[in-house]
């Protein structure tokens, strides 16, 4: 497997990391009542700041995970694999770690910082793809 494909296989266990973060304590907030219907209604209560944090950090790894999934498979078909992708898909997947406690414990500017680093990274790597 290339170092992109691992990098792409260990960001969607990230994300699965991500979603039992977020799943765990919103089901303890909002209870069995309201996560087991079918949501017709708003819950009678809200999350937590944090837990809030969570779910926006889970939405958020969905979206980079597709722009990035997307720039691994342009790479893999293309044939343009090098050390300079791999090296960019290292760096995604380290901010994406780094993302989600800074999200979590609300650090500003540095969550938006992590979160270009990954942007960018993702956005070399499909500039590098046509080259």
């Amino acid at each position: 497997m290339t170092p992109e494909l691992t990098v792409l296989t260990l960001s969607a266990l990230l994300q699965v990391v991500t979603f039992a973060l977020y799943a765990i304590p919103a089901n303890r907030e909002l209870g069995p009542g309201y996560t087991m219907s079918a949501r017709d209604r708003e819950p009678s209560k809200g999350l937590s700041d944090k837990t809030a944090r969570l779910g926006r950090t889970m939405d958020n790894t969905f979206e980079a995970l597709i722009l990035f999934g997307i720039a691994v498979t342009v790479v893999q078909l293309s044939g343009q694999n090098t050390g300079y992708t791999a090296l960019l898909s290292w760096i995604f997947l380290i901010a994406r770690i780094g993302y989600i406690p800074a999200y979590y414990f609300g650090l500003r500017p540095g969550r938006s910082l992590i979160w270009a680093v990954g942007f960018v990274a993702t956005v070399l790597m499909l500039i590098a793809a046509l080259f």
